[in-house]
């Protein structure tokens, strides 16, 4: 159920309510309008954005309605309508958008109009949607608290005095609040499923190469982060992840979609084993409540004769920690040392940008060779249970 807002926003219309898979339905059926939906989002985000701060770099009325009226008029004309066609939608402010100010959160780039798309970005324009605008994240996406210094912060969609999460903070307060059906994000460590908890929705970190990376200036380097859908739904979520996978190219570590993600859904799953890890031997602390919610969930599986065990893997969890954050500096970091090196620039990055780097420049080539294989050996401990 969903819980009530302490803000103070107008409740939803009937359009803005819609999931996604309904709402795109409706447009393929020519029972609403493109204009009609996106006249209805657009009114939303200017009677609740200004209370949370989720949405940015919003385009203009104008263009967008002159985009959904030329898609309106394809629609006609018998042409073709992809699986989002139609759909608003606003690209995390770390994804480049051809054409719209992308800003990365960092006064550095403030002003910077990117002259072409993100790979996945460049799939979901095929795929029908009409991008509005940008959603906001934490300064190149550090931090898992939604604020910068060129929008400002974020709010939580159901009380301003907790944090929205991050660095897909904008995103899920966007969906949370009904300002957009559907929203894509990124995780690097939490990144989208910590602020879907937040905000009560639904993110997803997909497998690595699922969803094509780039442009990017090294296409070899191990994958840390990843492309993901949120939802206010998991058809929803389908839905996007749909669009968003797939083998590119340009990104070789990519890989083939085997499968129909939102068709899935229609299928009973098989039944399998379920691992609850909890936290981790009180490796990781929970806040009260928490563990006995999770749990209450695996047990509609165990009902459904799954199989779920609470297992602690044997695994030296403080040197698996360590070795996330030595390759998370060693590609963070390295990525703004650019930045870094040019005093101008430097004092521009945050606190925590500063010290990424200052970390990163400190590390060794073997300090890195024993992260990989750290995390090489927790794969095959998860793949042995």
């Amino acid at each position: 159920m969903r819980p009530a807002t302490k803000h103070a926003v107008p409740p939803a219309g009937d359009i803005c309510r819609l999931s996604a898979v309904d709402l795109a339905d409706a447009i393929r059926r020519r029972r609403l309008s493109v204009r009609e939906v996106v006249t209805a989002f657009l009114d939303r985000i200017d009677a609740v954005n200004p209370l949370v701060n989720a949405i940015v770099s919003l385009r203009d009325r104008a263009d967008i309605l002159r985009e959904a009226d030329r898609a309106d008029a394809h629609l006609a004309h018998a042409g073709h309508a992809g699986p989002l066609f139609g759909l608003p939608i606003a690209i995390k402010d770390l994804a480049q958008t051809k054409g719209l100010r992308t800003s990365f959160g960092s006064p550095i780039f403030a002003d910077f109009v990117p002259q072409e798309d993100d790979f996945f970005v460049e799939r979901i324009r095929k795929a029908g949607a009409i991008i509005i605008g940008k959603t906001n994240v934490p300064e190149f996406g550090l931090g898992s608290n939604t604020y910068n210094t060129v929008f400002g912060p974020t709010l939580n969609a159901f009380d301003p005095a907790l944090t929205a999460g991050g660095s897909s903070g904008g995103a899920a307060v966007a969906l949370a609040l009904d300002m957009v059906p559907v929203a894509d994000g990124s995780d690097f460590g939490g990144s989208l499923r910590n602020p879907a908890a937040y905000n009560n929705i639904y993110g997803f970190r997909p497998s690595q190469g699922l969803v094509p990376a780039g442009p990017e200036l090294d296409v070899f380097h191990a994958q840390m982060g990843v492309e993901g859908p949120m939802g206010r739904s998991v058809r929803d979520m389908a839905l996007l992840l749909d669009e968003q996978a797939g083998y590119d190219p340009r990104a070789p570590l990519s890989h083939h979609k085997q499968d129909c993600f939102l068709q899935g859904l229609q299928t009973p799953p098989a039944v399998g084993r379920i691992a609850w890890f909890g936290d981790l031997g009180g490796h990781l602390p929970v806040e009260p409540g928490i563990p006995s919610l999770c749990e209450a969930a695996l047990g509609r599986f165990a009902a459904a004769s799954f199989q779920t065990e609470a297992l602690v893997p044997d695994v030296d969890f403080e040197a698996l920690w360590q070795a996330f954050v030595t390759l998370r500096q060693a590609s963070s970091g390295c990525a703004l040392k650019a930045h870094y090196d040019d005093p101008l620039k430097r004092a521009l990055l945050k606190p925590e940008a500063v010290w990424e780097v200052e970390q990163a420049l400190q590390l060794t080539a073997p300090q890195i060779h024993v992260a990989t294989v750290r995390r090489s050996s927790w794969h095959r401990t998860l793949l042995a249970l």
